[in-house]
């Protein structure tokens, strides 16, 4: 391990939580992740009748057992989930004292409110300006998470929203982990949503042949790095982390359950859609060196890598050219589709559990694996870290606009 360039403020994660298509808190997830469940189910509602793609990764808790009416009534889907694993993390990290003007929010999302967007515009259709929600504006805006989170918990010293596609969320952690090691905070909740599983989106992806249309068990459509992946699955969800600087931390006796030991964020400025390779390497190099590590330092990754066939080929020819074939590789979108925004937080969160627990969740669906991916992709429904392995994960996040962000994790 190298030293880092310069001597920096640890930024250390005292809670967690998520809520996603496998389950509402990080206990559920991680059981469902461990026992190889998919939360990808079909499609019913007649709103999805003339879809080209009918299946879906969907939170399936019943989120007034949460939320109040008056929360539900005013905030938009993604606002409701963001506020949820927000929640579960503040709980785990003891909700700690801080002065408001030194804890912040950042929250990332690729769409924000565009699931109360699109439901407004058809009433306004259909029934005139008169019968638009007065809630319209709040609910869409793509801050919105952030700025409820921020007003829930009392936030005051900054509540700030990366949109940078299916990066955002790790971005966002990126963006907190710079704050609290600069001393522009003491505690940062951290994290990504997104609920936009509609007709729209659904549409928008299926015309660019990005999503999969696999016939047959709809947990069987995710499949990262096997050879017979034709596309991802959309989902929704949320993740989320409270980070602190390490003085706060150790100040009030928290229990520390990682650190978010670098990070790194790159534009390839190639193609609005197609990622780049080499930026690929470069931004998983710039995480490593911002956390004072070399490859030999990472006992495992988690790709992005999404199941689709290009994009996860390019993936692994990145990894493979930085840390080898030797480096267990995971993707739990096998498991839970593609949250977009939330997509890296919760890559942080299960790389944090697997820190914690000494074990890995495999790939799903992987029975064949692509030979042009020359990858140790673990494939196991769980796989224990070895022995003495290195004690620091690291998560990859791309996004559409030419958006990569690797974020490097330390177990405590």
């Amino acid at each position: 391990m190298t030293e880092p360039t310069t001597a920096q403020p640890r930024a250390l994660v005292t809670g967690a939580g998520t809520i996603n298509p496998l389950g509402a808190s990080v206990a559920e997830t991680w059981q469902a992740l461990l026992a190889g469940k998919s939360g990808i189910t079909a499609l019913t509602g007649d709103w999805a009748g003339q879809l080209p793609v009918k299946i879906a990764g969907q939170v399936s808790a019943d989120l007034s057992q949460h939320l109040s009416t008056r929360e539900l009534k005013r905030m938009d889907r993604c606002g409701q989930l963001a506020l949820i694993a927000a929640r579960e993390a503040w709980t785990q990290a003891g909700a700690p004292e801080v002065d408001p003007e030194r804890f912040a929010v950042v929250i990332g999302s690729a769409y924000g409110g565009l699931g109360s967007t699109i439901e407004q515009d058809r009433v306004l259709a259909a029934s005139g300006p008169r019968k638009v929600s007065p809630h319209t504006l709040t609910r869409l805006m793509v801050n919105g998470p952030a700025a409820w989170v921020s007003i829930d918990l009392g936030a005051r010293g900054g509540a700030r929203t990366p949109v940078s596609a299916c990066a955002s969320g790790a971005e966002a952690i990126v963006q907190a982990a710079e704050m609290v090691r600069s001393g522009a905070a003491d505690v940062v909740i951290a994290g990504g949503v997104d609920a936009s599983v509609n007709d729209l989106v659904i549409s928008g992806f299926s015309q660019i042949r990005a999503l999969s249309t696999r016939p047959g068990d709809p947990a069987e459509a995710s499949r990262p790095f096997d050879g017979g992946r034709d596309g991802f699955v959309l989902s929704e969800g949320a993740g989320m982390v409270v980070l602190e600087s390490e003085d706060h931390a150790r100040a009030r006796g928290a229990a520390i359950l990682g650190e978010v030991a670098g990070g790194a964020v790159t534009s390839d400025a190639n193609d609005i859609v197609a990622a780049d390779p080499a930026m690929q390497r470069r931004v998983m190099q710039k995480a490593l060196a911002s956390a004072g590590m070399e490859p030999a330092d990472i006992g495992f990754v988690h790709a992005h890598a999404t199941s689709t066939p290009v994009g996860d080929r390019l993936e692994g020819q990145a990894i493979r050219a930085i840390f080898g074939t030797e480096v267990p590789v995971t993707s739990t979108k096998g498991h839970t589709g593609h949250l977009l925004g939330g997509a890296g937080a919760l890559a942080a969160v299960v790389v944090l559990e697997a820190l914690r627990t000494g074990q890995l969740p495999g790939t799903l669906n992987v029975e064949a694996l692509d030979p042009e991916v020359e990858l140790n992709v673990v494939t196991d429904t769980s796989h224990g870290l070895a022995a003495g392995s290195p004690r620091a994960g690291l998560v990859n996040a791309f996004g559409f606009g030419g958006h990569s962000v690797a974020l490097v994790i330390a177990g405590n």
